[in-house]
């Protein structure tokens, strides 16, 4: 007999009481369907510039870890790695922990390594997976078959306030979920920024992403929506709008580029206060000297039992008992870094200390264009 999921328990109780501590982790293990070899993160064999990453089966060990120490909510995959670990190694059936696979692939995360462009042009949907692929493996599910995998799935859809392309992306965003309900799948649904600046760019990209979410629901009725948000963190008064306007939708955050530990920590901490009751996080986590540790952490920020400071400074305690080098000094990685949201890369020196305000462009004198150009800049859209 299956245990419990943590996550329909948690989201039955957020739904019922808003202010309740109750939060909702996930890790995001389904970089394969966007970066291609790197997707599993540097090997620890790497050295200088050498170009070394784990393979895909390390990638998956590292699954099984994580869903071992049971800290997460949710374990978010590529269909073809929930295949064998869902499926065929049923890791799930004594889990408290949720499987959820990547249920579409939009061009704009299709990267091929580093040499793909697709993400300079208008995010055009696709999907790779099938929901009976998901749901047990092969084309076709018998009624029967369907709780041999996972019945939950990640969409993805990015508007960039382009008539043609917008009107497609939610043409098959309505098919997918009466597919979905038609055959019990359920799906928690990922926002992200418009991904190429143009002419028809909006100016506030945080209340155009929040305006065509709740406008994109306003039509769909309770059976086929999703379970709960993944957008990227705009901050406190984005995060606060889209949370109070809808008892019934639960918000939530992508974790963002690999920047510092307090990056991580401190996003977390800010997101669950003003208002997000979820987070994912991908590279985040698969870049850190260790998963487990990293992940500890994350779950006892999220339930309010640790400050994100002390929490860097416990996570680097944990590497020197397991005798594992930290990629910056702890000094350096209290620091705070300029995040992205892109899949293309992020800052890599850590911002110093300083009496001056960070120097913001005057906006008045800024086209269209160029104010999402400079939001682009710093909120690049990052694979989970």
């Amino acid at each position: 007999m299956s245990l419990s999921k943590t996550l329909d328990i948690k989201l039955s109780r957020i739904l019922a009481d808003r202010s309740c501590n109750d939060f909702i982790l996930a890790d995001a293990k389904d970089a394969d369907m966007a970066y291609g070899l790197s997707a599993p993160g540097q090997s620890p064999e790497h050295y200088g510039h050498e170009a070394a990453f784990r393979t895909l089966d390390e990638y998956r060990e590292q699954i099984r870890q994580i869903v071992d120490q049971g800290l997460v909510d949710i374990m978010l995959m590529s269909a073809s790695t929930s295949e064998i670990l869902t499926i065929r190694e049923r890791i799930f059936d004594h889990s408290p922990i949720t499987p959820a696979i990547r249920a579409n692939d939009t061009t704009d995360i299709w990267l091929a390594g580093a040499e793909g462009v697709y993400g300079h042009e208008p995010s055009r949907w696709f999907r790779t997976a099938t929901i009976d692929h998901a749901l047990c493996g092969k084309n076709h599910c018998e009624p029967n078959e369907r709780k041999l995998g996972a019945d939950l799935g990640l969409y993805s859809i990015t508007f960039n306030n382009d008539l043609e392309h917008d009107r497609e992306a939610l043409q098959a965003y309505k098919e997918f979920r009466i597919e979905a309900e038609t055959k019990g799948f359920r799906h928690f649904l990922e926002v992200f920024s418009p991904n190429v600046a143009g002419c028809n760019t909006p100016q506030d990209i945080p209340a155009f992403v929040n305006n065509h979410i709740v406008r994109t629901l306003a039509g769909v009725t309770e059976a086929g929506r999703p379970i709960f948000l993944k957008i990227p963190y705009y901050g406190p008064k984005a995060m606060e709008a889209l949370a109070r306007y809808d008892s019934r939708l639960v918000a939530g955050i992508l974790g963002g580029s690999a920047g510092t530990t307090l990056d991580a920590f401190q996003m977390l901490a800010d997101a669950k206060k003003y208002g997000a009751r979820v987070a994912l996080y991908g590279r985040k986590i698969n870049h850190a000297e260790h998963q487990l540790s990293f992940v500890k952490y994350l779950r006892a920020i999220a339930d309010s039992q640790i400050e994100p400071v002390e929490a860097v400074k416990a996570y680097h305690s944990d590497l020197r008992q397991l005798a594992i080098p930290p990629r910056l000094s702890l000094e350096n990685d209290l620091q705070r870094m300029e995040s992205t949201d892109s899949y293309s890369g992020y800052s890599t020196t850590p911002k110093k200390k300083t009496n001056q305000k960070p120097e913001i462009p005057d906006f008045s004198k800024m086209t269209a264009a160029e104010k999402v150009q400079w939001n682009l800049d710093r909120l690049k859209r990052v694979f989970g």
